[in-house]
Parts: C-alpha cells; structure tokens; sequence
C-alpha cells in the first residue's frame, strides 16, 4: 500500500467538536457495482473495498469502529456488510497490507455508485475494550484484511 505515500491523502478529521467520529476520505476513485443490476444479470458480485491511505495506530486496549456515513445509505444505498469494521490495534503494520485501512461497501441501489477520491465515505470511532479475567489469547497477528480468525 506504499503506492499512497507519494499521494495527497487527507488524514481522519472530527466534523465539530461534539463529534464522536473521524471522517474517511476514498484514497482513490472507486466504483461500486449495483447489487440489483448485477443479481439481474445473474452474476454475483463482492463487497468493494475502498482505500483510504490510512493507518490507524492505537494502544492494545483500543480498536478502531468503522461505520458507514449515514448519508451515503438513505441518499446512495451503500452499506457495510458486516455492519460495522473492527480495527485491532495490531493491523497497524500488518504484513499483508502494512495496516491500511479499508472500508468495505455494498451498493443497494440500482445504478452503480462513484465514489470519488477525497469524498467522505465513512467514520472510525474509537473504543477501548477490557478482558476476562480469565483471559489467555497470546496469538499475533500473521496477516492482513480479515486475518484475525477463520
């Protein structure tokens, strides 16, 4: 993901002051198929992952909530799939893609949807977490999107 370094990439930034949320910009120009247009077609399509240019690091006892941006569901049909992204605090650097952040999309209208680069397209919230007691996991991280379990 080095591709992006050379690359005017604008990092996360709070709408207001009481906003919870930091803004993500496309890193590039995507395209997101139409789910309907394709199934009409019979063919199946895949979520769409959008770059940001970002990586995220954090203490082990954060991760990073990624939400899609309210507007572009009611006004465009994209959605997350998953419903929400987790960012562990050990995919900063992540072999497989040094830690860069992507928003996965899904488009439920009937046209396809261009998301240009620079233009908002979801939030990261950031969260603490705690652990059982109990609590032995010391398995790291050999990978990059979606490594973490099968």
């Amino acid at each position: 993901m080095t591709e992006f370094i050379t690359q005017e990439i604008q990092l996360p930034t709070r709408a207001t002051k009481a906003s919870a949320g930091y803004d993500f910009k496309a890193a590039q120009k995507v395209v997101v198929p139409s789910l309907f247009a394709a199934l009409s077609r019979g063919e199946k399509i895949a979520p769409t992952l959008v770059p940001t240019g970002v990586k995220a690091f954090m203490p082990e006892d954060e991760y990073l909530a990624l939400v899609i941006r309210s507007s572009n569901s009611l006004k465009r049909g994209l959605s997350m799939p998953n419903g929400i992204g987790i960012v562990d605090s050990d995919y900063y650097n992540a072999p497989a893609n040094e830690g860069h952040i992507f928003f996965q999309l899904i488009n439920f209208g009937t046209e396809d949807v261009v998301i240009e680069k620079g233009e908002r397209i979801g939030q990261g919230i950031f969260h603490k977490y705690f652990l059982t007691d109990d609590d032995s996991t010391d398995t790291a991280r050999t990978g990059g999107f979606g490594s973490s379990g099968k």
